[in-house]
């Protein structure tokens, strides 16, 4: 294949991601909503989980292809993407209200994640055993969340339960796993082909492209004036990748890294505490902060590509 075609083949897969997470997303809420299921546990887990499919995807798909930078390329560059790029935009077009609850719990409960993940790498490996630790951790935060009473005033797009949302939910997820497998290929093909390594891919393109879905949740709740469901959304979604994604990945095969991989994983948790001090200061990251959150992020994102 030419560098043409992959990189026509990667353009189309985003697509896929996209549309195909937009079917899962509003399925999912409608039936969760049809359960009966409350507004915050639909946005911080149904709705975050569901855009994090694309993650969820690629890097299992990447982690049985034997990509382990992929993989795990993957989960960072999302990362970065989601809470950086994406927070940062939202607070630019409008401040991004924060609370206690959002704050001390879900903003917690990530820098926790973050630790994990830089002690469980610290030996530059994943193993089963800590990615059984990494989901168990992440139903216990679920489980958290469903017994909480609190209302963030969160709410998602509104709309009733149909018959079709259920099959619609089946066929997003297919096109989500189909088109992250032939993203993952044509990604390491275009990496070989240049000499890149496929981290980099992974946690530039790959991971920009796997974020769209929460870029398009978080765009519409701005319009609806719901900007906790946006923070709420990537909050969730990010937990959902370092435990979720990389648990069950290294469940399936234990994940290895290399050392400059590692520090980029070290900037990661670094990050993530300096997001939640900015979270606390006036309970809201405004205009301002959200540039600054944007520069830090490109910068952090460049960082990372070059080492």
């Amino acid at each position: 294949m030419t560098i043409l075609l992959e990189i026509l083949i990667i353009t189309a897969t985003i697509v896929g991601l996209w549309g195909g997470a937009n079917f899962v997303v509003e399925s999912a809420s409608k039936i969760a909503k049809k359960l009966g299921m409350s507004e915050l546990v639909i946005g911080l887990t149904i709705v975050a989980f569901a855009t994090s499919a694309p993650e969820f995807a690629v890097s299992v798909s990447a982690a049985i292809a034997n990509k382990m930078e992929i993989s795990v390329g993957n989960v960072v560059g999302s990362n970065i993407f989601n809470l950086g790029i994406i927070l940062g935009l939202v607070a630019i077009l409008g401040s991004v209200k924060t609370n206690k609850t959002l704050l001390f719990r879900d903003g917690i409960a990530l820098i926790f994640s973050g630790i994990l993940l830089v002690l469980f790498f610290s030996d530059l490996a994943l193993s089963f055993l800590e990615g059984i630790i990494f989901v168990l951790f992440l139903v216990g935060y679920v489980i958290i969340l469903i017994r909480s009473k609190t209302n963030l005033e969160e709410e998602i797009p509104e709309g009733d339960f149909k018959w079709f949302d259920i099959p619609l939910l089946i066929v997003g997820i297919f096109i989500i796993i189909g088109s992250a497998y032939l993203l993952v290929n044509s990604a390491s093909s275009i990496a070989r082909e240049f000499g890149i390594s496929e981290w980099m891919i992974g946690i530039t393109i790959v991971a920009a492209g796997t974020s769209i879905p929460e870029l398009a949740t978080s765009i519409v709740a701005l319009y609806k004036g719901k900007y906790g469901i946006s923070i709420g959304n990537l909050i969730g979604s990010d937990i959902f990748n370092i435990l979720g994604v990389l648990g069950i990945a290294s469940i399936i095969r234990p994940l290895t890294i290399s050392q400059n991989d590692y520090f980029s994983i070290i900037i990661l948790l670094i990050y993530l505490v300096f997001l939640f001090i900015f979270m606390r200061i006036g309970w809201r990251i405004t205009k301002f902060e959200g540039i600054i959150i944007v520069s830090i992020a490109l910068f952090r994102w460049w960082i990372v590509t070059v080492l």
